[in-house]
């Protein structure tokens, strides 16, 4: 295991977390000032909170995948991959906080949802186990196309 792998790896997944809230963080009172919200919708502290554990799991998924024995191919994709679905999940927070298009960031979930399910898939020709890391997330974004669809279907 090489330590400075994993400390990059989660280190960005954790920064565009961070950007990702930085730049919607005025845009969030919005969100919880909704009257019209689903019946699952959990606290708002939980979403901080779910949202550092998954991308430490998403970024030590990739760490695996990246020291696994693998060939230099799956590497490559898995990283491609890992890429274009880290930039859906920041654009997506900006697209629901800030710009407020519900559907629009459903549709863009359910491209997210997608692109995780490759992700896995393409994670698990090197490590299983960084696979099986991303399915919280997977059920996570599930869960969050519910509410975002729920939002649009109640505040239209």
């Amino acid at each position: 295991m090489k330590k400075r792998t994993y400390l990059w790896t989660i280190g960005i997944t954790l920064l565009v977390g961070a950007l990702s809230s930085f730049l919607t963080r005025n845009d969030m009172s919005y969100y919880t000032e909704l009257v019209n919200k689903p019946m699952l919708t959990p606290p708002a502290w939980i979403f901080p909170v779910v949202w550092t554990i998954l991308y430490v799991l998403m970024g030590i998924g990739l760490g695996r995948v990246l020291e696994s024995d693998g060939s230099q191919a799956d590497k490559q994709a898995a990283t491609r991959i890992y890429a274009v679905q880290l930039f859906f999940n920041f654009a997506w927070s900006i697209a629901f906080f800030t710009f407020r298009v519900y559907l629009f960031s459903f549709v863009w979930l359910l491209v997210l949802w997608a692109l995780i399910i490759w992700m896995i898939f393409i994670f698990a020709r090197s490590d299983r186990l960084a696979a099986r890391l991303q399915i919280p997330y997977f059920l996570w974004v599930t869960f969050a196309a519910y509410l975002n669809l729920m939002i649009y279907l109640l505040n239209r």
